[in-house]
């Protein structure tokens, strides 16, 4: 166990729960608390009752994916980043970033330095995202462009790049910072609810010209207009599909071509399917079909495949339509190029 936490990243470790485990070392509470992180994580993200019904509910309803997994590889180090460049899958690493095709083989990799947290493509540029600084590069691998955060205190999360800007997560500051794509500060996004983030599962995204962002301490996912406007929030706290539990979720949101938003969970991870008006749709891959384990797993979509990743995995998830007969998925009539 000591060997595993000297090899864990700070990010990771938090988004496990991490924040629990230290905020129990400096109030002192040890002990069973500390020891039911450690052997069995749900039972701190969820409280007692939420942790048996979601359990008991899924053995209930013997869950079906309307995905199969069809094909997996493995990185040369823990996954801290999964991006998508046209039909190749960029890998983020400590130190390097790695491009593969859909069949695993290894196109090309370039060094970075250590610490990403997060990357994002927009017109041929990969833009990385590190604690306190972006880097914009070409599809080379060269670097383009680089600015250092607008705070000395900055501790960034995730960002989502598009037309309206570079949009970027703090959880030190508790808002979205929105830069020009020039790099100038924009302005400082706040949310009217009060951005709750006590580890890194500040997750956004866009879609439409608007921004979707994650407030994972209070269980919703906002939005805003590119200009920083609050348009509205949906989520609500429980233990159910279509629900937030734990402590802090969702962690991250990636969005479809259909106009559908989809959120990662960790405690007891899943991935799962929104309209953009927050309607909840249907659950896609539960704890069993992505892994297990407890972080959340990183998700993006190329046509009728989902691209996701955990730990050192990437796994690619087809769309079945014999297995989404028995599924909410099957049943919905949103026209979705997903289930092709």
């Amino acid at each position: 166990m000591e060997q595993k936490m000297n090899k864990m990243t700070r990010r990771r470790f938090l988004q496990v729960g991490g924040s629990l485990a230290l905020g129990a070392v400096f109030v002192g509470v040890m002990g069973r608390s500390l020891w039911k992180l450690l052997t069995n994580p749900a039972e701190v993200f969820y409280d007692a009752k939420d942790a048996k019904r979601t359990k008991d509910m899924l053995e209930k309803e013997q869950f079906v994916s309307p995905y199969r997994r069809t094909f997996g590889f493995m990185a040369p180090d823990e996954i801290m980043a999964l991006e998508l460049m046209g039909d190749q899958i960029l890998v983020a690493t400590p130190n390097n970033i790695y491009c593969y095709g859909l069949d695993g083989s290894l196109n090309e990799n370039f060094p970075v330095r250590s610490d990403v947290r997060d990357m994002a493509v927009y017109k041929d540029r990969l833009y990385l995202l590190f604690p306190s600084r972006i880097e914009v590069y070409d599809a080379k691998g060269t670097e383009v462009q680089e600015w250092e955060a607008c705070s000395d205190d900055a501790d960034y999360c995730s960002l989502t790049v598009f037309e309206g800007g570079v949009f970027v997560t703090d959880a030190s500051a508790k808002n979205i910072c929105q830069y020009h794509l020039d790099g100038s500060l924009a302005r400082f996004i706040k949310s009217p609810n009060g951005f709750v983030v006590p580890s890194y599962s500040f997750g956004i995204t866009n879609m439409g010209g608007r921004v979707f962002c994650s407030n994972p301490g209070r269980h919703l996912v906002e939005q805003y207009t590119a200009d920083g406007e609050y348009v509205g929030a949906f989520g609500k706290s429980g233990a159910g599909a279509g629900e937030f539990s734990g402590c802090c979720n969702p962690v991250q949101i990636t969005a479809t071509v259909a106009g559908e938003l989809l959120t990662s969970e960790k405690g007891i991870p899943r991935i799962s399917c929104y309209g953009s008006d927050g309607r909840f749709r249907s659950v896609l891959l539960d704890d069993k079909a992505l892994g297990g384990g407890h972080a959340a797993y990183d998700v993006r979509v190329l046509d009728d495949k989902l691209i996701v990743a955990g730990g050192k995995k990437i796994s690619v998830f087809q769309y079945d339509d014999r297995r989404s007969a028995q599924t909410l998925c099957g049943a919905c009539t949103v026209d979705c190029p997903m289930k092709v």
